[in-house]
């Protein structure tokens, strides 16, 4: 059974940074593309980021390029977003994402293509 645990969200002011972790379990990590989405109140989930299973390849939302980085640990079956300069408007759950297909050759980026999710942190920037 493939489970996700997020952590690391919280409240943080206008200009700080916070770095979320997702750890998984129950199939090989290694083997598959991972994403972040957030959902805020009244909006669908969007794609904020992803990152190819080999670590290799990444892509961001236009809206946090530049600020959010994903990374992953194979050996520690970790993924990571380090959100830089928050704005107000980051603020939303955050949820982590796994691939439904193993050794992608391109990187995911369709919701659809992600089958198995965190719980879910949540991140509040504050004015």
């Amino acid at each position: 059974q493939v489970q996700l645990v997020d952590s690391g969200g919280g409240l943080v002011q206008a200009g700080g940074s916070l770095r979320l972790s997702c750890t998984a379990s129950g199939r090989t990590f290694s083997r598959y593309g991972m994403g972040w989405f957030r959902q805020a109140p009244g909006k669908e989930r969007e794609l904020v980021a992803s990152i190819k299973w080999s670590g290799s390849t990444t892509y961001y939302a236009d809206s946090v390029k530049g600020r959010f980085t994903i990374s992953r640990d194979n050996a520690k079956n970790t993924v990571f977003l380090l959100m830089n300069s928050l704005k107000p408007e980051d603020t939303a759950v955050y949820y982590c994402a796994g691939d439904r297909l193993a050794l992608r050759s391109s990187i995911t980026t369709a919701p659809g293509e992600f089958d198995y999710w965190g719980q879910g942190t949540q991140v509040t920037v504050s004015s």
